[in-house]
């Protein structure tokens, strides 16, 4: 996937990354952070998975030419604000210092203005999540039977792609025909506009529940920025202010390695803000 594939931004958000698991398309991440340029970048959470990590190390070279293109991209001027995630918690004892490394600042959430005036509450959103916030043992449960989804996922696809099928999501499937998850989707959705609203804030990007979305709500314009365990997606700013979706790998390609041939091509889904 050549570089010129890419566009310059005025700002990018990603989240959900969860380095330090299989699940993590780090190959796919890297050549999409090479195709972009930005003068702001936002890591919205859960770049780096703690939870995962702290019961066993699992850390491959890919995942630190993730950390490698970050540091590089901060080296080479674009501002980049790293805002704590549920996974990446430990960093949120830092938050009162300050922590900051040369253009990388650590935060636990941001405002952020767009260019035509907009003001937007970066934050990851663990905190509007229920079960995360007051049941947390509920949600580490769950978390470790996702992983274990997305393993049985990996070996399901392979035997797919050998027959030549497409590629099939099995935590998509769960959530899709569980009531109760849909539900608690929308709950989720509903607090951060709601917190929005109480600022007097014109919109939200965050993360958290792994699905890219742009929409309004009662006048608050929710985005989120996706996950790249699943769907590979990314918000970004326009130099008019306007913020597209970019959805950089064909879902039905998503558990193959990134062509360097041009064969796997980054498609792009754009909405206006």
């Amino acid at each position: 996937m050549s570089e010129k594939t890419g566009k310059r931004y005025r700002t990018i958000w990603i989240s959900d990354l969860h380095l330090g698991t299989p699940g993590c398309k780090a190959e796919h991440l890297v050549d999409f952070l090479k195709a972009h340029e930005c003068e702001t970048l936002y890591l919205v959470g859960d770049i780096i998975d703690g939870w995962q990590l702290s019961g066993g190390w699992y850390w491959p070279q890919e995942h630190s030419n993730v950390i490698r293109k970050l540091l590089t991209k901060a080296k080479r001027g674009t501002q980049i604000y790293y805002v704590t995630g549920n996974h990446d918690e430990f960093l949120r004892r830092f938050v009162g210092f300050g922590l900051s490394m040369g253009n990388i600042e650590v935060v636990d959430e941001h405002i952020h203005k767009t260019a035509d005036g907009c003001q937007l509450l970066i934050v990851h959103g663990d905190a509007f999540d229920v079960i995360t916030r007051y049941h947390k043992w509920i949600a580490m449960a769950g978390d470790t039977l996702y992983v274990n989804a997305m393993r049985i996922n990996h070996h399901v696809n392979r035997v797919r792609r050998r027959l030549g099928m497409p590629y099939w999501s099995l935590s998509a499937y769960a959530k899709e025909r569980v009531k109760s998850a849909v539900n608690i989707v929308s709950d989720f959705e509903e607090s951060v506009a709601h917190e929005c609203r109480r600022r007097g804030l014109d919109g939200v990007v965050c993360g958290h529940i792994h699905h890219a979305e742009q929409r309004d709500i009662e006048g608050v314009t929710y985005m989120n920025c996706g996950d790249w365990v699943e769907s590979c997606t990314a918000l970004a700013e326009n130099f008019d202010g306007s913020v597209e979706i970019l959805r950089w790998v064909d879902f039905n390609t998503l558990n193959l390695a990134p062509a360097r041939d041009g064969v796997v091509e980054p498609l792009r889904e754009t909405a206006s803000a």
